[in-house]
């Protein structure tokens, strides 16, 4: 990447104070927000969206919550067991069993906030199997609009915060000794919010590609910043591709989801001459794991040459009434999902790795937090498993509210100095392109580096808006998943690599990512992740 220096100070910006400043409005941000404004703490939350609906991953969240509910046949062991069985021999046992144990009464929380699930009978949760789980332990609401349904609740609790929508977070100001303050672009300019802690919950990097499930906003941006201030990031190589994206002939942005729900509850994959996509391929078929389903239908569809495969749901009891987003969905691309089959590609959905922190959400540097996509806890390892996304949120969010409150409480009051910076980009289309053809579900040596090559043609320039922001966190987070997933010579979780098909045992651990001293994304081999 081109190095960038700095292009003078900021003279003449806005200056304001807050103890705590959370980036980010999803179930991460707002729990961490919340558990912050608790202890008493000033807190300002920061929203690049003009708007409130559907700017978040969160609101989009189809399945549900993962969670071992009390008096049932599942188990805290369990749950820890399929997760790590999942994540490919790259999970944090301790940090799982953690950020699982602590699932009841997060969600037990959120229901305090007013969330309202699915029940099979009064006062007792309708619990849904879903890919990689061994038992039923996911709560859902409004059939598949569990998203939306947490996000309603959390946005209405979160209604008594400082909450600033159209404020860019553009760096986190930092000395020796941790964080002092935000770099913000809002309607009025750039301007700086002196705090001693700052949460990063900026969800995901969808938009590192084409075509994903995520909001426009899922640009990369905490893992962006976090490197911008000489932090690591781990485990980003590891890009989920949700095995069923709807395909409807459209051809980049924000795509619907078509939930593995449906394929808990009998929906089953097959290819355009009705042959199963999965057979042979797992011992769970279609309710393998989702890098395995997501890498048979991309072999299936190299093998035919096919645009799509299928996703067969006629079968699935009350479809319209148990799955209404995706029965909208599908009836707006055209397809009657009780009659038809649903045509489905693998789409980038989740990033398994970000910014290295403890399952408090706390980082290496002082004051500087992390939590939700964002954060790498070590909970998802090499593959996240489904519906334990709303999970981690809720948990670490407001572990990592009540840690960024204590902090605030007990560092001396900061001020922070900042001059306007210069970062290196490239022009979005091009770059999603490319990591689009050379970086998504098989990936190769040679292609990688054509990619990491065209980064390294990015030149710097000032950021004067959401865009050029977006387009250089973008920039910079493609770097760091590229040098990752160059160095992994392997195939492991939902990391594919067509030239080394094998998992190698000799790699199993993770590696961390910084920017050097030029500005150029280098793997590193760290022991300690944190803290």
């Amino acid at each position: 990447m081109t190095a960038c220096g700095g292009a003078g100070p900021l003279a003449g910006h806005w200056q304001q104070r807050a103890d705590v400043v959370v980036v980010g409005t999803g179930v991460a941000g707002l729990a961490a927000a919340l558990a912050a404004h608790r202890r008493g703490r000033r807190v300002v939350v920061l929203s690049k969206s003009s708007r409130t609906e559907g700017s978040t991953a969160t609101f989009y969240a189809q399945g549900g919550i993962a969670v071992v509910v009390p008096r049932t046949e599942d188990t805290i062991e369990a749950h820890v067991a399929d997760t790590v069985a999942a994540g490919g021999g790259l999970c944090d046992v301790d940090a799982v069993t953690s950020i699982v144990a602590d699932g009841f009464s997060a969600v037990a929380e959120l229901v305090d906030f007013g969330a309202r699930f699915d029940e099979a009978a009064p006062g007792q949760w309708s619990l849904t199997r879903e890919g990689g789980h061994s038992r039923r332990r996911i709560v859902h609401a409004g059939g598949d609009a569990t998203g939306a349904e947490v996000q309603r609740a959390l946005d209405h609790t979160a209604a008594i915060l400082d909450i600033r929508r159209d404020h860019v977070a553009l760096q986190v100001l930092r000395d020796a000794d941790g964080v002092t303050g935000v770099l913000v672009r809002n309607q009025d300019g750039p301007g700086v919010i002196h705090t001693p802690s700052v949460i990063l919950a900026t969800g995901g990097l969808g938009h590192l590609y084409s075509a994903t499930t995520n909001p426009t906003g899922s640009t990369g941006d905490g893992i962006a910043l976090a490197l911008w201030a000489g932090l690591a990031v781990g485990d980003v190589e590891f890009v989920q591709f949700h095995p069923t994206m709807l395909f409807d002939g459209n051809a980049g942005g924000r795509r619907p989801l078509i939930t593995e729900a449906l394929r808990g509850e009998g929906a089953i994959l097959v290819d355009a001459r009705g042959d199963s996509v999965t057979a042979g391929v797992h011992p769970m078929g279609d309710l393998a794991p989702r890098d395995v389903v997501a890498a048979a239908i991309d072999a299936r569809l190299t093998q035919t040459g096919d645009a799509c495969v299928y996703l067969d749901a006629r079968g699935v009891e009350d479809f319209a009434a148990r799955f209404p987003t995706v029965n909208a969905a599908c009836l707006a691309a055209g397809v009657d999902a009780t009659r038809a089959l649903i045509p489905v590609v693998p789409g980038a959905h989740y990033s398994c790795g970000g910014v290295l922190t403890d399952v408090s959400g706390r980082t290496e540097l002082p004051g500087l937090f992390a939590a939700g996509e964002v954060a790498r806890t070590g909970m998802h390892g090499a593959n996240r498993l489904a519906s334990n996304s709303l999970l981690e949120g809720l948990v670490v969010g407001r572990r990592a509210g009540a840690a960024a409150a204590d902090h605030a409480a007990s560092a001396p009051a900061p001020r922070a100095a900042v001059e306007l910076v210069r970062r290196a980009t490239l022009v979005k289309d091009t770059l999603q392109r490319a990591m689009t053809r050379h970086a998504s579900v098989v990936r190769d040596g040679a292609g990688l580096t054509d990619v990491a090559e065209l980064i390294g043609t990015a030149r710097a320039r000032n950021l004067t808006g959401r865009a050029d922001f977006e387009a250089a966190a973008l920039t910079t987070t493609a770097a760091a998943v590229v040098a990752a997933a160059l160095a992994r010579a392997e195939s492991r979780g939902c990391h594919h690599r067509a030239d080394h098909p094998d998992t190698d045992p000799t790699q199993s651990a993770s590696s961390s990512v910084r920017l050097d001293a030029a500005g150029t994304a280098a793997v590193v081999h760290e022991t300690k992740v944190c803290c």
